[in-house]
């Protein structure tokens, strides 16, 4: 086939329920940490206090999908229908998020702080490269980091594909890794470090989340293994088999090394070693988890846990709407009745908004262009 043919389309793989089920957890578990900042759950909380971790979990499953998309073709002979590609983002993301901030700008009760950021920041989804804690919204952050990997990803895809180069790329992928290493030690040590370039200072948790935590270009790690693994699948199948070979194996040393980093992390704004090293470990071990999961012989790839399949379908439209319910639970709701009422409230406004926006969207998008090409839909991680 030439090599400059556009990808012919292929059959709609099924969705697989390992994937659907560490969706299901990534969402959970960050709404968890959002809960904690309410007051709605005790901080003291092992899983409570790591559940920031989910957004990584989310960034590995992105760059596994999307990278999927877009490296297959190139396995067939083919190259990718980057039009179609774009478009498909569009209608996935777009619609439920216009919904939610316009909500956000119009109608200051939904807000679960009084201040937002500056509109065109939100909009055009920079704002987690200004954000700020504290401001009604911020959670979007994530979805800014996706979206700019949206549309610098498929660029460098093309770019690599003029002169296709194994070594180039692996070179590419460690620079990335290098980079943000490099770039958070930095930012720690003159910035975030109580004392500057003191390795023992206490860390400024404001600094911290502003400098390292929200900005793309040191948060890349859980994106770029998601990018590794999906290569790896598409252009070494026979590495990529010895590799998934024991998925259990996998899903076990994943969730060790999460576990590991956890513990290495101590807490979400970490001393300079964990801030520097932290990140390339919880990818990694995440993304044994992803690979390992996608099996269908893994112990959760075997069958669909009930209702892991709904909630990984609705966690984009769930992540863009909980923090405001969760707000107004924790300002109105009876005492001891606060979590309760915020989680079914969450799962209620979150299915609202996925059944009355969210749907109708993809149907009309698979109307139009086709339907989703890939095992799980590549949909925006928290997106």
């Amino acid at each position: 086939m030439d090599q400059h043919a556009s990808a012919a389309p292929a059959p709609q793989a099924q969705r697989l329920p390992g994937l659907d089920l560490l969706r299901a957890w990534a969402i959970v578990w960050v709404m968890l940490t959002h809960a904690d900042g309410f007051n709605l759950v005790s901080h003291q909380n092992w899983i409570v206090r790591f559940g920031w971790m989910g957004v990584d979990l989310f960034f590995v499953l992105s760059g596994f999908l999307i990278a999927g998309q877009l490296l297959r073709p190139f396995a067939r002979g083919a190259r990718p229908d980057y039009p179609r590609f774009f478009v498909r983002r569009l209608m996935r993301t777009l619609p439920a998020f216009l919904v939610v901030a316009g909500l956000y700008y119009l109608a200051p009760a939904v807000r679960e702080y009084p201040t937002l950021p500056p509109a065109w920041q939100v909009f055009s989804f920079t704002g987690n490269l200004m954000a700020e804690p504290g401001r009604a919204f911020s959670h979007v952050w994530s979805l800014c980091v996706e979206e700019q990997f949206y549309l610098v990803f498929p660029a460098l895809v093309a770019l690599l594909a003029l002169k296709p180069s194994p070594r180039i790329v692996l070179a590419a992928g460690v620079a990335v890794v290098l980079l943000g290493m490099g770039l958070r030690g930095w930012f720690w040590l003159h910035d975030v470090a109580g004392t500057p370039f003191d390795l023992t200072a206490e860390p400024r948790g404001r600094a911290y989340m502003h400098l390292i935590y929200y900005p793309t270009w040191t948060r890349l790690d859980g994106l770029l293994a998601g990018v590794a693994a999906a290569a790896i699948r598409a252009f070494r199948p026979r590495l990529w088999a010895r590799i998934t070979a024991r998925p259990n194996l996998l899903l076990a040393a994943g969730l060790a090394g999460v576990i590991a980093t956890a513990a290495f992390f101590r807490d979400q704004i970490p001393g300079f070693w964990p801030c520097v090293l932290g990140f390339p470990l919880l990818s990694l071990s995440m993304a044994l988890m992803v690979a390992g999961g996608g099996e269908a012989r893994s112990l959760i790839g075997r069958r669909a846990l009930p209702g892991a399949g709904a909630l990984a379908a609705g966690a984009y439209s769930l992540y863009l709407s909980h923090k405001a319910v969760f707000g107004w639970a924790a300002s109105h709701a009876p005492a001891g009745f606060a979590l309760p009422i915020a989680v079914g409230g969450a799962l209620v406004v979150g299915a609202a908004l996925y059944w009355g926006v969210e749907r109708p969207f993809l149907k009309l998008r698979d109307r139009l262009g086709g339907r989703s090409r890939t095992p799980l839909a590549a949909e925006p991680a928290t997106a």
